[in-house]
């Protein structure tokens, strides 16, 4: 009986010895074809933290946060992970593909590892290209389609965390409501550009190369057309796969051509002259320093010129397809990283 009373005091002071939960979280990992000696742990304005990246793409800090959905930034690319106090999370990411690489372990790792699952199952599900080819009947039933099944997908996984499911039932009206909106604007524009009809065209445009470029000399081409600016965030981040493109489709029946919309934007000068030179020298240098092939052109007016008020353009990455007649295929084509897009150009035997 002693015994068994000593044996118990023990387990006692065991238990009263059992760890407290931290007030902090640990996050380490390791990442593969590193981009940067740093990461950048951040969650809007309210968090900042910069990470070390060793030789080795391994990492570890700890971090005093407030429980949510974090940014993790290398320089180029960015994923997600869910941070709270007491967790003990790992991260391994390759960083040639940040979204689909990227797996979590250790303690907490299981909500991470649902976003991405829940990031993957949305992004299958919802097909905005598809959706553009419908009319507005069409789009609303496949809206309504497209809720029911995420509502099913977050009631399959509501073990995972109450909050994060419940954030995100929150979220599906609006977020499905913007996409229609966006939607039905696409819808909207392909009806006031029918098919077929004559293209608004540019003439003599400033190129790269040297010498101008117009549309009429591209004719007996399909000419896929991305209307962009130095200082749009996503038009560059499109550029890579275009670059793909460009090379994938190289000696077929397509001309990829490039209008630059820069008109001093982002430049200080003394004059409205001089911020438009140094517009120019910057978009000169931004195709040098990414290599951009395809025809580069440097349009006449920026938003004022006559094919971007042709195509109603007022938001910018914006694709056009043109037709080897100088016709109309598409008023609003997918961007170059659509994953259908090689589909896309197969429909018009490029």
């Amino acid at each position: 009986m002693k015994k068994l009373l000593i044996c118990l005091a023990t387990l006692s002071i065991i238990a009263c010895k059992k760890e407290a939960p931290k007030d902090y979280a640990t996050f380490s990992g390791k990442i593969e074809n590193k981009n940067s000696d740093s990461l950048v742990v951040y969650q809007g304005r309210t968090f900042n933290k910069t990470i070390k990246v060793n030789e080795d793409g391994t990492f570890s800090d700890t971090l005093k946060v407030n429980p949510g959905l974090y940014g993790v930034y290398d320089g180029k690319s960015q994923t997600y992970v869910f941070l709270e106090n007491d967790m003990d999370v790992k991260m391994t990411i390759d960083a040639k593909d940040f979204k689909e690489s990227a797996s979590f372990s250790g303690k907490g790792a299981e909500k991470s590892n649902f976003l991405i699952e829940k990031n993957k199952f949305e992004d299958k599900l919802v097909d905005i290209e598809a959706l553009k080819s419908l009319d507005s009947a069409g789009l609303e039933s496949k809206i309504e389609d497209i809720k029911k099944q995420m509502l099913a997908f977050y009631d399959k996984n509501k073990a995972v965390d109450s909050t994060i499911i419940a954030n995100s039932i929150k979220q599906v009206e609006p977020n499905l409501n913007g996409l229609k909106s966006y939607v039905l604007g696409s819808i909207k524009l392909k009806e006031q550009f029918p098919v077929g009809s004559p293209s608004p065209t540019f003439e003599n445009y400033e190129n790269f190369k040297g010498g101008t470029t117009s549309l009429s000399d591209l004719k007996g081409k399909y000419v896929y057309i991305d209307v962009w600016a130095t200082w749009c965030g996503p038009c560059i981040g499109e550029i890579p796969a275009l670059q793909a493109l460009e090379k994938d489709y190289e000696g077929k029946n397509i001309a990829f051509v490039s209008i630059s919309t820069d008109n001093g934007r982002g430049y200080r000068a003394n004059s409205k002259e001089e911020s438009f030179a140094l517009a120019k020298e910057g978009w000169r240098k931004m195709i040098e320093d990414k290599e951009m092939s395809g025809i580069q052109l440097f349009s006449d007016k920026a938003f004022e010129s006559d094919f971007v008020t042709g195509y109603k353009i007022n938001s910018i990455p914006r694709f056009i397809l043109i037709d080897p007649n100088g016709n109309i295929a598409d008023a609003d084509a997918p961007r170059p990283s659509y994953p259908n897009i090689k589909a896309y150009f197969d429909a018009y035997g490029i």
